[in-house]
């Protein structure tokens, strides 16, 4: 009997997460709750059963004999689905729910990174509007403001000026937009941004290929915030021994602290960093994978994804392991529907996904199967990922598949990975 896996999540993470599994040797039978159009392509989706569900997906898990479940969107794990998934006997990969508070929470994230001596923006926790106003007349400018708690990749707001960071202020406190009770008034650091994803079990870091992202929605990194627009993998500059750097200074500071609390983090902890002059600095944490990282960087993974996964829950599992990736680079590009990321469209036939899928990868996001057609079911809606032996190369890839598919409303940055192949090829 073949391996039964679930991956618990419907975006385009979840979407290549599924892809990797299907390379293992392993061969699983392969499930996933809720799932996505382009999903049901690849895995037995379960639309009925939402991601932060956890007695459905407990039953659905118990029910269906599932060998391995992994855990993809941080509601998720933030509402315990490793706890009851594990307590029911349903061996799954992610961080329980104490330990993904270093998502969870900001504000448990900078104690912990000041514990552990982990570099980090200089901060201050505001309670209350009233007291945000009056730290806000004794902050230097720019200056960043962010939600304590989960905000799906919104909730961070960059003030140029007092008057940006009062209407900031406005948003968390007055409007809820994103649920807060305490924001986080923090420095702003400049330099170039990270993401350094790593494998970790409770003792040991096995780090994955570094990738950068693109979050803001239009070129240029202008506008708003966004979940994601693109990313890329490798990054230049940052090869073996400065991805081993990071990890030393960060990742392993902060997995040796969570042990010390008694809450061993199991799963993959994600560095968002900004690297300048006097070194990393980290901007965030995530306890999962990252969306879109996760869709540049597995594609190049070459080793056994479910032998990385089950390792990791074991403590001390993967001692002496490593993830290796193939020197193939990888570009993805977001495809987003009209409005987004203030709200989104739904409901808009997408053409030509077809002959996407000839030249790049497509992975779905927010996709729905409606009479016959796949359409627009989220903000991001799909990602193109181009592989080839250099930047450019991969780049052109994803921009030619990309232009293939059409849906009314379409938003695409034209800029992703554009300095990795001046710094590679020239100007």
């Amino acid at each position: 009997m073949p391996e039964t896996a679930l991956v618990v999540g419907g975006g385009g993470r979840e979407h290549a997460i599924v892809r990797a599994l299907r390379r293992s040797a392993a061969a699983p039978e392969l499930l996933c709750a809720p799932g996505n159009a382009g999903i049901a392509a690849d895995a037995e989706v379960f639309p009925a059963v939402a991601a932060d569900d956890v007695e459905a997906l407990v039953e659905l898990a118990t029910g269906r004999g599932v060998d391995l479940a992994v855990i993809g969107p941080e509601a998720a794990l933030v509402a315990g689905a490793v706890d009851a998934l594990e307590a029911a006997g349903v061996p799954t990969f992610g961080p329980s729910r104490a330990a993904a508070e270093l998502e969870g929470s900001k504000a448990f994230a900078k104690e912990l990174m000041a514990a552990a001596g982990v570099p980090t923006a200089s901060h201050v926790l505001l309670h209350s509007h009233e007291e945000a106003l009056a730290a806000l007349e004794r902050t230097a400018y720019p200056t960043v403001l962010k939600a304590d708690g989960l905000a799906a990749g919104k909730g961070v707001i960059l003030c140029g000026d007092e008057g940006a960071a009062r209407a900031a202020c406005d948003i968390f406190f007055t409007e809820q937009r994103f649920g807060a009770t305490t924001v986080v008034l923090e420095e702003f650091l400049e330099g170039e941004e990270l993401s350094l994803l790593a494998l970790c079990d409770g003792e040991n870091v096995v780090p994955l290929a570094p990738a950068q992202d693109y979050k803001r929605i239009f070129d240029g990194d202008e506008g708003p915030n966004t979940g994601g627009m693109g990313s890329y993998s490798p990054v230049p500059g940052f090869g073996a021994a400065e991805v081993e750097e990071i990890v030393e200074r960060v990742h392993r500071p902060v997995v040796a602290a969570m042990a010390e609390c008694g809450t061993p983090f199991h799963g993959v902890l994600y560095a968002g960093l900004m690297i300048g002059a006097d070194g990393p600095k980290v901007l965030e944490f995530n306890a999962r994978f990252g969306d879109p990282e996760t869709q540049a960087v597995l594609p190049r993974l070459r080793s056994d994804l479910v032998d990385l996964f089950r390792a990791a829950r074991e403590p001390g599992g993967l001692a002496g392991m490593r993830a290796d990736f193939a020197d193939d680079w990888a570009v993805t590009v977001v495809l987003a529907s009209a409005g987004y990321p203030e709200s989104s469209s739904k409901g808009d036939v997408i053409h030509g996904l077809a002959e996407a899928a000839e030249l790049a990868e497509v992975t779905h996001a927010g996709t729905a199967a409606r009479d016959g057609e796949i359409v627009t079911a989220g903000g991001r809606v799909l990602n193109v990922t181009g592989l080839g032996p250099d930047p450019a190369a991969a780049r052109d890839r994803a921009y030619d598949a990309a232009r293939r598919i059409s849906f009314d409303g379409m938003q695409i940055r034209t800029d992703i990975a554009a300095r990795a192949v001046k710094r590679v090829s020239g100007p």
